[in-house]
C-alpha cells in the first residue's frame, strides 16, 4: 500500500483495508478519512468498515466522499477543513487511487497556503495537482515574492507563533496605522501549554491548533517563507525564497529549535516502541495511549540540559502519568523514573518541597545530573550519562515507555547570525529586551538569552514592554518599559491539583493572586481550575489578539534609580 505524503499530518493512499490498520497505527496515523463512496467497485470494504477497524484501533476517522471524475464542491471542501481541524494527525486520506483525497486536501489549503506551494507539495509526493490551479489562484493566499509593497516594513516580525502575534497585536492596537510585516512559513498555530494535557487525556488535540491564517492580524502583512539570514548591519533580512526585505525594527520571534538528532536513536523509533513526547503535537496522543495501556513494567521520563521551553513540562509529565495509574491501581506495578539533566528538580527552591512530596508519593526515582545519550527503540533500551566517582559513566536502562524532552538550541539563522550571543539566543538587554548592539532589534519569548523562563507567561508579559518599546524607538525617544523578567510554569502535580510557579529574575517570587487565595507553594485546585478553562481562553482570545489584561508594561526606571 503506497503512502505518499503531503505535509507532515496528512498523506494520501489508495484503497485501504481493515486488515491494513493496525500497521496503519504502527506507522504513525492518528487517524483515518475516506474520500471514496460505497459500492464504487465489487469487494471495496465500505467507509463503516473502515471506521470500525479504525476506531478499534484507537484512531479517529471521517468520511468524506467525492465522486469519481468530479471536483469537490465548496460545502465539501469546507467539510474537510473542518475534519483536518478536528482529527489528530498525522491523517491519512484515501480513495481509489488516492488522487481525489489529495485534491480534496489541496483546495482545503487554499486561503492559507500559496498556489505553488500546494502544487509543489503535490508535486514532491508524485501527484499532479496542477489542474487545480486556476481554482486555487481564486482563494488561495498569495506566496511571498519581491513586490516593491512587501520590501520594507517599519516593524519586521520574524515568527508567527505566541511570540510574533501577540507582539504584534500589541503594536497595532497602540498604532493600527504600522506598517507591520510577520514572517512565517506554518500554516498552523498551536497552543503548546496543552499539549501536556493532551499528554493526560484531559484535552483533545484539535483544541489546540488553529489555521494562522486566522490569528494573524488583520493590518500586518503575512510573508509565508522562513528567514535564511539576519542582516543587521544593513537593517535587512533574506527569506528562504531569495525575498530581501528591509526594516525600521525588526523583532525576533522565532522560538527555540528542538533538536531531536541530538540523541542518536532517538528520532526513527518517536512514535513507536513505547518512544513519547509530549513536545511534539502529533505525538502528545500517543502518551495518553501509553499510560492507559501499560500494566506493568518500567516507565522512564527524562529532561535534558536547560535552557528548554516550559522547564516543568517534563515533570508534569511524570506526575500526571502517575497519577493516572494510582487512579486505576497500576502504579504499584509501574517501577517510574525521572532522569533530569539539571542538578535539582526545579530551578526555584522554594516550589521544591510541593513536587518532592510528590515524588515521594508516586514513588518516583529520581535521577538528578542523569542526560539521556541514546535510544534503541526495538530494544527498549535507554543510555544515560551520569556522573561517577571517577568522572562520567554510562548507565543502560530498560524501559517500556520513555517519555523523551529532547536538547533544545536557537533557530540555525539565529544562532550563525550576528544577533546571537555565545549561547547562540539573541543577545538582549534582559530588562528592556533591546538588543545589545542594534538598537533597532528587539526579541522576546523562547529566543531571547536571558535567565527568564521560556512560557507562554513570560511571552504574554514581554509582548507589551516590546511593543511600547519600539514604537518609542520609532518616534525616536527613549525606552520606556522593562520587563521584571516575570515567568510562570503551572505544575500539574495530579489530575485536578496544580502548583502554580511564579517568579521573575533570580528566583524571586511574583505571584499574581495573594497568597489567602492561591498559595503557589501548594497544590491547588483553583490552580488547576485556571490552567483548565481560563488560561486557553486568555491565550487564543487575549494575548494573541492584543488584549493586555494584568500584564501592563513597567516604566523603565531612569539609570541608578531603584
Amino acid at each position: 500500500m503506497p503512502v505518499r505524503r503531503l505535509s507532515e499530518t496528512y498523506a494520501v493512499s489508495p484503497q485501504i483495508t481493515p486488515e491494513e490498520i493496525p500497521q496503519l497505527k504502527k506507522d504513525g496515523f492518528h487517524s483515518i478519512l475516506c474520500v471514496r463512496p460505497d459500492g464504487e467497485s465489487p469487494g471495496q470494504p465500505t467507509a463503516q468498515d473502515i471506521a470500525d477497524a479504525a476506531r478499534a484501533e484507537g484512531l479517529g476517522f471521517a468520511s468524506i466522499p467525492v465522486v469519481a471524475g468530479t471536483l469537490p464542491d465548496a460545502e465539501t471542501v469546507q467539510a474537510m477543513r473542518k475534519a483536518l481541524g478536528t482529527l489528530t494527525g498525522p491523517v491519512l486520506g484515501y480513495c481509489r487511487s488516492g488522487t481525489r483525497a489529495a485534491q480534496l486536501w489541496a483546495l482545503a489549503q487554499a486561503g492559507t497556503r500559496g498556489t505553488g506551494d500546494i502544487i509543489e507539495a503535490g508535486s514532491r509526493a508524485g501527484i499532479d495537482l496542477g489542474g487545480l490551479r486556476r481554482r486555487l489562484d481564486a482563494t488561495s493566499a498569495p506566496a511571498v515574492s519581491p513586490r516593491s509593497d512587501a520590501s520594507h516594513f517599519q516593524v519586521l516580525v520574524v515568527g508567527g507563533g505566541a511570540g510574533g502575534i501577540s507582539v504584534a497585536s500589541s503594536l497595532l492596537k497602540r498604532n493600527g496605522n504600522l506598517s507591520l510585516g510577520i514572517i512565517e512559513p506554518s500554516t498552523e498555530h498551536f497552543y503548546q501549554p496543552g499539549w501536556t494535557l493532551v499528554g493526560a487525556g484531559v484535552f483533545q488535540a484539535a483544541r489546540m491548533r488553529r489555521q494562522e491564517v486566522d490569528l494573524m492580524p488583520k493590518q500586518a502583512v503575512w510573508l509565508r517563507s522562513a528567514v535564511r539570514t539576519f542582516r543587521p548591519e544593513a537593517r535587512e533580512v533574506l527569506l528562504a525564497d531569495g525575498t530581501v526585505v528591509s526594516y525600521d525594527v525588526l523583532i525576533v520571534a522565532t522560538g527555540i529549535a528542538l533538536d531531536w538528532d541530538a540523541i542518536p536513536g532517538l528520532k526513527e523509533t518517536l512514535g513507536k516502541n513505547g518512544v513519547t513526547s509530549n513536545y511534539r503535537f502529533d505525538l502528545a496522543p500517543y502518551t495518553w495511549q501509553l499510560v492507559q495501556q501499560l500494566q506493568g513494567g518500567t516507565a522512564i521520563f527524562t529532561q535534558p540540559p536547560m535552557p528548554i521551553k516550559c522547564a516543568g513540562a517534563p515533570q508534569k509529565a511524570v506526575y500526571l502519568s502517575c497519577d493516572e495509574w494510582r487512579r486505576r491501581g497500576m502504579l504499584k506495578n509501574i517501577s517510574v523514573e525521572f532522569d533530569t539533566a539539571t542538578p535539582g528538580l526545579f530551578g526555584v527552591k522554594e516550589f521544591v518541597p510541593a513536587l518532592m512530596e510528590y515524588v515521594h508519593r508516586y514513588a518516583v526515582d529520581l535521577q538528578l545530573n542523569s542526560k539521556l545519550v541514546s535510544v534503541d527503540g526495538p530494544n527498549r533500551t535507554a543510555v544515560f550519562e551520569r556522573k561517577g566517582d571517577n568522572g562520567p559513566i554510562q548507565v543502560e536502562r530498560q524501559f517500556d515507555m520513555l517519555h523523551v524532552v529532547p536538547p533544545q538550541v536557537a533557530p540555525k539563522a539565529v544562532r550563525e547570525s550576528a544577533l546571537a550571543g555565545a549561547s547562540g539566543f539573541v543577545e538582549v538587554n534582559p530588562s528592556t529586551l533591546q538588543h545589545v548592539r542594534f538598537p533597532e532589534v528587539f526579541a522576546l519569548g523562547d529566543v531571547i538569552a536571558t535567565s527568564s523562563a521560556k512560557t507562554a507567561a513570560a511571552v504574554r508579559v514581554q509582548a507589551p514592554v516590546v511593543a511600547t518599546n519600539v514604537l518609542a524607538v520609532l518616534r525616536h525617544q527613549g525606552l520606556v518599559s522593562s520587563y521584571d523578567g516575570y515567568g510562570a510554569c503551572p505544575l500539574t502535580v495530579e489530575n485536578g491539583r496544580i502548583v502554580l510557579a511564579e517568579f521573575s529574575y533570580d528566583g524571586k517570587l511574583a505571584p499574581t493572586l495573594p497568597t489567602w487565595l492561591l498559595n503557589g507553594r501548594r497544590p491547588t485546585r483553583l490552580a488547576w481550575w485556571l490552567k483548565k478553562y481560563v488560561m486557553p481562553v486568555l491565550y487564543w482570545d487575549g494575548m494573541l489578539k492584543g488584549h493586555e489584561l494584568m500584564v501592563a508594561p513597567r516604566p523603565l526606571k531612569p539609570e541608578g534609580k531603584n
